[in-house]
């Protein structure tokens, strides 16, 4: 809850992925708030008024998995929503000529995003779900210590670059619209 509040307001990309980490969290614990109460938040040096608001974050984390179908796979509404957001800014962005190097660093990384949707399931997701998703898998392999490829983590570099961009774009958008 503390690390998300933060990042929302500093870093939208890395907010995303923490996020979608905390979706997987949840659901190791069965999402169940007990369990995430006394095996997760317990560990955590909080004071009781810190645990209490941990504890309050995950159970609506919970219930939205739980109301929204998200119990197995997938991402809440809350989520979703900020996808969307980045969707819809990247598309912008791309459809304007004042971001040419955006533009020109979407290209580069046009050709991994191709081939990741080769590899992938669900070709309807948008690119930028595409990159996500990619960032998010290398993400989980560093915490497993699994070995990652050369090729892997070039197209991983040159797709951390646009999000960033994108990430970038959006938090000037929101504090001061830009202009497309």
């Amino acid at each position: 809850m503390f690390i998300s509040q933060e990042l929302r307001k500093s870093n939208i990309a890395e907010y995303l992925l923490y996020m979608w980490q905390i979706e997987d969290i949840i659901r190791a614990y069965g999402c169940s708030l007990s369990r995430i109460r006394h095996e997760y938040i317990d560990r955590f040096d909080y004071d009781d008024e810190q645990k209490e608001d941990m504890t309050d974050w995950f159970g609506n984390l919970v219930r939205m998995i739980n109301e929204e179908g998200c119990r197995e796979s997938g991402h809440v509404q809350i989520n979703k929503i900020v996808m969307q957001q980045l969707c819809e800014l990247h598309s912008q962005l791309l459809q304007s000529t004042k971001y040419p190097f955006y533009t020109s660093e979407y290209y580069k990384v046009l050709p991994f995003i191709v081939e990741l949707r080769k590899r992938g399931s669900d070709n309807s997701e948008n690119e930028v779900e595409t990159c996500f998703n990619a960032l998010y898998g290398t993400m989980m392999l560093r915490l497993q210590k699994k070995e990652i490829s050369p090729d892997t983590q070039h197209a991983i570099k040159e797709i951390t670059t646009l999000i960033g961009m994108l990430n970038d774009y959006y938090m000037k958008d929101k504090q001061e619209p830009l202009e497309f």
